[in-house]
């Protein structure tokens, strides 16, 4: 694998412009620009060469202007303010946020900020780019904030207050306590940090009180989902109406191979399809003000129904129709009836190349670093083009070691949890310690209880260097808790092993946000989703039988006597977790 990271990178000087300077791609400060902003720095001339005129016909590919705060300023700022005391203190992330709003900036990064907010006018993403975020192995994805702000008020000095926030915001998250036990999790120190900021123009189109991309995505060169015909290394890609947002915390979203984009994902009937895919979406707050709160990421953003973005005329690309009197969908909305985000005038009928450039993107990607990929965008959609903002690239591990199993296997002796849909390859030994939520408790209501339960467990295991199983209910990390246990990636960081179990009251489609998959592929964690079918199964009786070393009354920790061993069989999907046969 080729690296992005060369020993000094040669970005130009910001000159007090934006939009209107030479380059589109500068720094404030003096340090380092993180592993994000170097992504996008090398992949600047991928994307030149790549793209050639003519190629992906009406479609144009950039990457939004932006401008790096380096890490030197994010030092100053905690060293000048007296912060290191209060960041090492491990206290709430409220009180750690406010004090960060609270301290001054370093006095050239004022008069940077000033120049750039007073001739810039539309709403700006305020982006972590640290030292470890992105890395091969550690690759810290979603674990530090992104603040988007609207940037409309009509006096520059309402607009560069909310600007200064946004990256105090983001320096703060740098010791929030999801991102100190993540960094635990991965054998780092929080020494071994440091907080680079990216400010960039946003995606997107106003529609009234709303800003948002028509079409947002996440694409992987290699997906470890078998699903129908397509192969692993067919790839997957996401897409949602409005704001990334959705994706990356495992919302619901539209998942299809890239090799086969007409074909839509397993559902029972078209009906379930309706009740399956997204009925809202994300956007900037472009209206009323809201209740002042610098410390909340979401402090500008709001949510959205389909309705809306049909008055916004935001559907005409993403959208197909019900028809009940056929039971099918009809690609568009040129006729009365429910609508579907299945995407499918993009992908069935073409009306951009949107499948053919993503394709192209994610071989380019994968070329240039020498493995598979992430990538993450969004765009636009005029009459004549569509604008697409490349947003970030992140390299990802897969595993090349051979399992071979069957259906036979999944129902042979001493099975603990199969599945037939399972992420990651190869064998695991080593692990006696699971950790379940408890069938018999488990209420979809009390799913923000689970997860500060399993966070506590997590800490325990984590610190006495224990490795351990993860059964629960739902989409674990999901931002919604009636649709899984909302856990972030640090609560749980010590699990090789993540198990995600269909539930009656839960039965959606089972996936995962963008850096949630991310984090789950580069420390090489296996994850099962267990469906409601024959092939698919969890030994509840045997797990209720071992000893119990903690029970928190919603979750239950236990002991194996002897270790158990996970099989992965990357190439179908399959995997087993048996228990050790004496």
């Amino acid at each position: 694998m080729r690296t992005w990271r060369p020993v000094h990178l040669d970005v130009p000087r910001f000159d007090r412009e934006f939009f209107d300077g030479t380059e589109r791609f500068t720094q404030i400060g003096n340090g380092e620009v993180g592993g994000k902003a170097a992504g996008l720095l090398f992949v600047r001339d991928v994307l030149a060469r790549s793209v050639e005129a003519g190629r992906f016909p009406r479609c144009d590919v950039h990457i939004p202007i932006l401008t790096v705060i380096t890490t030197d300023l994010f030092e100053r700022f905690v060293a000048q303010n007296n912060l290191a005391d209060i960041a090492a203190s491990e206290g709430p992330d409220g009180r750690l946020a406010h004090a960060f709003q609270h301290g001054s900036l370093p006095a050239e990064l004022v008069g940077d900020l000033r120049a750039l907010i007073v001739k810039v006018h539309t709403p700006l993403a305020v982006r972590s780019s640290s030292l470890l975020e992105d890395d091969l192995h550690e690759p810290f994805a979603g674990v530090y904030a992104t603040k988007m702000i609207p940037n409309h008020q009509l006096d520059a000095d309402s607009r560069f207050r909310r600007l200064v926030e946004a990256v105090k915001y983001v320096w703060a998250s740098t010791y929030f306590a999801a991102a100190r036990s993540y960094r635990r999790s991965s054998g780092h120190a929080d020494r071994d940090e440091k907080m680079a900021v990216i400010v960039q123009e946003m995606v997107g189109r106003r529609h009234g009180d709303r800003f948002y991309p028509d079409l947002s995505g996440v694409a992987r060169s290699y997906s470890f989902y078998r699903t129908g015909q397509a192969r692993p290394e067919d790839g997957v890609v996401s897409l949602a109406l409005g704001l990334g947002k959705t994706i990356v915390d495992g919302g619901v979203a539209w998942t299809y191979s890239p090799r086969f984009p007409r074909v839509a994902p397993p559902t029972g009937s078209v009906r379930d399809l309706l009740r399956q895919t997204q009925v809202e979406f994300w956007a900037v707050n472009m209206g009323k003000p809201p209740a002042y709160d610098p410390v909340a990421e979401t402090e500008y953003l709001i949510r959205a129904d389909l309705a809306q973005a049909e008055d916004d005329g935001a559907l005409q690309h993403v959208a197909s129709t019900y028809d009940p009197a056929s039971d099918r969908l009809w690609p568009g909305i040129d006729r009365a009836g429910a609508r579907v985000l299945n995407f499918a005038p993009l992908l069935a009928l073409e009306t951009f190349p949107l499948n053919d450039l993503g394709r192209g993107l994610l071989a380019a990607c994968q070329e240039a670093l020498d493995a598979p990929v992430e990538i993450e965008f969004a765009a636009t959609f005029d009459r004549e083009r569509m604008h697409v903002g490349f947003l970030q690239v992140r390299p990802m591990v897969t595993s090349e070691g051979v399992v071979d199993l069957t259906y036979p296997d999944l129902d042979g002796p001493g099975v603990v949890v199969a599945s037939d849909s399972v992420m990651g390859n190869g064998t695991l030994d080593g692990i006696q310690d699971l950790v379940f939520v408890k069938p018999e408790t488990f209420q979809a209501r009390l799913t923000p209880v689970i997860a500060s339960e399993i966070a506590a467990l997590n800490r325990r295991l984590v610190a006495d260097a224990r490795p351990y199983v993860l059964i629960g209910f739902g989409r674990w990390g999901s931002a919604d808790p009636w649709l899984g246990i909302p856990v972030g990636w640090g609560q749980i960081g010590g699990a090789r092993v993540i198990v995600e179990v269909s539930y009656s009251a839960m039965n959606v489609e089972l996936s995962q946000g963008s850096h949630f998959f991310h984090n789950l592929s580069s420390f090489r964690v296996t994850y099962f989703s267990v469906k409601r079918t024959a092939s698919n199964r969890v030994d509840w009786m045997w797990l209720a039988g071992l000893p119990i070393v903690e029970d928190t009354g919603h979750v239950c920790h236990v002991r194996a006597p002897e270790p158990v061993q996970v099989q992965v069989d990357g190439r179908q999907g399959h995997g087993l977790i048996l228990r050790h046969e004496n």
